[in-house]
């Protein structure tokens, strides 16, 4: 009877070590499998965190960076004929119009520049923003004379439209206007004032026109493309205003 005890007791020491042997390697199982998850997480964050930003190229990167000064200038065109009194009504609403629209795209396409990690346009920290300081026809740090961007004067492109020496970071924004012609539309009253806001803005949309154009022919960001896309149609309904309204002044 003594044997059969001790055989019992035997088995029940076998059976709690191989419980407490099994229980170990449970724990250090999990405790393994514990140490590869918090491991892993790192790699899964960094790997998240170094994600590419959305596919564009150098098409886009100057779509942005010369439609953002394009705007600002049709904004401070606008912001001039705003400040005169004895504008046509049609104008006044137009001027309101082009600055609700691009203003919100300037900011948009400063976004895309900060995503990818450029800057605005190189050379152009003297074109005014809206409501700062040159925004009164002064022009900042611009040059006195970009030798007519538009109207008379010394020419800045060839016939063919590509830029000539000295143009710089210029060369591209098609339709811009020089600070002679911001002077001159400074400087006009009335009805002669209407009149030339609105041929000047006319000849500044086409550029706008043409350069969204490139965009949507060469570019791969489909934010911009997108953009570009409504700045034709937007500002070509414009146009077809302006020219209705110039007609009947």
């Amino acid at each position: 009877m003594a044997k059969g005890c001790a055989v019992n007791k035997t088995r029940s020491v076998v059976v709690g070590v191989a419980a407490v042997a099994a229980t170990s390697v449970i724990a250090a199982c999990g405790t393994t499998a514990s140490n590869q998850s918090t491991s892993a997480s790192p790699t899964s964050a960094q790997t998240s965190s170094s994600a590419p930003a959305a596919a564009h190229n150098h098409a886009d990167v100057m779509f942005a960076r010369h439609m953002i000064p394009h705007h600002q200038q049709a904004i401070e065109m606008s912001d001039m004929i705003l400040a005169k009194e004895g504008i046509d009504p049609r104008v006044v609403d137009l001027a309101k119009q082009i600055k609700e629209a691009q203003g919100p795209e300037i900011a948009q396409m400063q976004g895309w520049l900060d995503q990818w990690g450029m800057s605005g346009m190189p050379g152009m920290s003297g074109m005014p923003t809206p409501g700062g300081p040159g925004s009164n026809g002064t022009h900042g740090n611009m040059p006195p004379d970009h030798g007519g961007m538009h109207g008379s004067g010394t020419e800045t492109s060839s016939p063919t439209g590509s830029p000539m020496p000295g143009m710089g970071d210029m060369a591209g924004m098609e339709g811009m206007m020089s600070p002679g012609d911001m002077q001159a539309l400074q400087d006009a009253q009335g009805v002669e004032a209407s009149k030339l806001f609105l041929t000047q803005m006319i000849e500044h949309h086409r550029g706008a026109i043409t350069m969204a154009q490139n965009e949507i022919n060469d570019g791969q960001f489909p934010d911009a493309i997108a953009m570009a896309k409504s700045i034709v149609s937007s500002q070509q309904k414009e146009i077809d205003t302006m020219n209705q309204i110039l007609s009947s002044l």
